[in-house]
């Protein structure tokens, strides 16, 4: 592994782009030529010139926040940075267009920052008076990617520093994605704000060591477990606690609106002006849990969830003939000549060349009537399966039954809890975890959240004394809650360490929200999480060996002699 990536980086002259963020990355090692999410080398760039920017806009805000400058818009500063980070998660954005207005964007922010800070007599921090952070500007498309050629993931030589850095910069990306989901929702924490820019900064800081980046990726954890409680709180106060819920996965009759995703507050949006339009409205993959929450279960035309995960919503778009919404990333570009490739909208940081973006109305809605007038002129879905899916096993009903689960355990009637939350992902080698549920003992239960459920809810593994053996807590920030499942059960069996609890952890990895829900874990002090279906390219053999050694992470093998040695056998 390590020869392969000296290789990739001494061919410069025959690299287009380097990422290696995302599990599917080339060869193991990273896309060099084109993403294998369908990225072309020029988005790729661009991504890394936002981020870059974006660090830019940090360097200067820090300063504003230090000397407490009244009259500076946070807000402001708050959401450029955590959407820039989120512009740049797998799969959320490929519009060239779009990525460029955002970097102008930021350095029309840095610029004013820079100009109150003359007007104050405020002296830039010496680290970054005269960088290429604070300084370049934006002269055309090919000097913005002459200026990106210098700060991509290439520009940290020491592997492991680049490793640090590169899995400090994933977390905020996951953690920006769940902090604007809050935000959308009129939540925010300055702490995580302010914990963004200081990690943005120190991710270009050459004086830190590798020890200060092992310190500071354990701190990214630590916001990450309060940027999720933030986001729970967020959505359990406006839609209230998930229910037990049963969800419909055929096709009604009328019209309908397919939305993807994960943003709460365009559900609310979309199903309120949908109503008594003779619209129907589906949830796809990770926007499943919508149906959960107590606030959306009186719309008669919200009827159920169409599809898969979102590797499969080429077929699965195809055949649902009516428009789609993205709130988020989860984006898969169409094939040309896609019939519904005319049909999609974006809202929030995702985005796609051609795909029309909703507009911000005034109450930070948005404005979904050009989605019902296109619905209204279609087709209803085509139905593809038939039948319910049982979900809405968040931490306040798990708590509620507590006394059953535990009952349960002490009995011997559960004997382990599998924690299979994660992502799910296009490659084959992923059929593992379809595997592994089907032949887990029946007296074991999995705990789930994201969209890695999506291999095994539908398979029919029963129940023990009337408890699901697939419990499924929401989306993958949902994964706080069974963070918050497991301390509880440690606190009714009066354990002094989590991982004295009878759960195991065996974790599908895609995308930088997964890496953020990892981190949390372990700032959490659970270990000997298993990763898989591979182990993250970024990570270098001795970061590798830190994470090892220190919480025992591991990989996965087979299913047979992975189930043998979660159970001790």
């Amino acid at each position: 592994m390590l020869n392969k990536i000296k290789n990739i980086f001494k061919k410069e002259e025959e690299m287009n782009m380097f990422c290696f963020q995302c599990q599917e990355a080339a060869g193991g090692v990273g896309c060099s030529k084109i993403g294998v999410c369908g990225k072309a080398p020029a988005t790729s760039n661009l991504q890394d010139l936002l981020i870059f920017t974006a660090k830019g806009v940090a360097a200067c805000s820090s300063q504003v926040r230090k000397a407490n400058i009244q009259g500076m818009p946070c807000d402001k500063l708050n959401r450029y940075l955590i959407n820039s980070l989120f512009i740049t998660i797998t799969n959320a954005n490929f519009d060239d267009a779009m990525i460029i207005d955002e970097i102008k964007k930021g350095l029309e922010i840095r610029e004013t920052i820079k100009g109150k800070m003359a007007e104050m007599g405020i002296v830039m921090d010496p680290k970054f008076e005269g960088s290429l952070m604070t300084t370049w500007n934006y002269e055309s498309d090919s000097h913005a990617q002459a200026v990106a050629a210098k700060v991509g993931v290439k520009r940290t030589e020491n592997e492991d520093v680049r490793s640090l850095r590169e899995l400090i910069l994933y977390g905020l990306k996951g953690m920006a994605a769940y902090a604007e989901h809050a935000m959308n929702l009129e939540k925010t924490n300055p702490e995580i704000f302010d914990f963004i820019e200081r990690a943005l900064l120190a991710l270009d800081d050459d004086t830190l060591s590798a020890d200060d980046l092992v310190a500071l990726t354990l701190e990214t954890g630590k916001f990450g477990v309060d940027v999720m409680a933030l986001l729970d709180e967020a959505n359990t106060s406006r839609y209230g606690h998930p229910e037990v819920t049963k969800v419909n996965i055929g096709a009604g009759k009328n019209p309908g609106i397919l939305i993807s995703g994960h943003d709460l507050r365009d559900m609310e949006d979309l199903l309120a002006q949908t109503e008594g339009t003779g619209v129907d409205v589906y949830t796809h993959s990770e926007m499943l849990p919508a149906h959960y929450y107590p606030a959306f279960k009186k719309y008669d035309h919200f009827v159920g969830n169409y599809g898969n995960a979102w590797w499969k919503q080429k077929e699965e778009f195809e055949a649902f003939n009516g428009p789609i919404v993205f709130t988020t990333n989860c984006i898969v570009p169409p094939k040309k000549g896609a019939k519904y490739a005319d049909k999609v909208f974006t809202t929030n940081a995702a985005g796609f060349p051609g795909w029309e973006r909703l507009p911000l109305l005034e109450d930070g809605s948005k404005d979904f009537s050009a989605v019902i007038e296109l619905a209204k002129k279609c087709a209803a879905p085509t139905e593809i399966e038939t039948g319910e899916i049982v979900g809405g096993f968040a931490h306040n009903q798990v708590f509620a039954v507590a006394d059953k689960v535990v009952e349960a355990v002490k009995s011997g009637a559960i004997k382990k809890f599998f924690v299979m939350a994660g992502c799910d992902g296009r490659m084959k080698s992923r059929d593992y975890y379809t595997e592994f549920a089907e032949k887990l003992p029946k007296d074991t239960v999995i705990l789930t959240a994201g969209c890695a459920k999506y291999k095994y809810n539908k398979l029919p593994l029963g129940d023990i004394g009337g408890i699901p053996r697939v419990l499924d807590a929401g989306q993958c920030n949902d994964s706080y809650s069974l963070a918050l499942i497991a301390l509880k059960l440690k606190e009714v069996f009066e354990l002094n360490d989590i991982n004295e609890l009878p759960i195991a952890y065996n974790i599908a990895w895609y995308e930088q929200k997964a890496v953020i829900v990892l981190l949390a874990l372990l700032h959490l002090g659970v270990k000997n999480i298993h990763l898989g279906p591979t182990l993250p390219a970024f990570l270098s053999p001795n970061v590798a060996n830190v994470l090892v050694d220190t919480f025992g992470i591991g990989g996965i093998t087979n299913v047979d002699d992975d189930i043998k040695m979660f159970l001790g056998e």
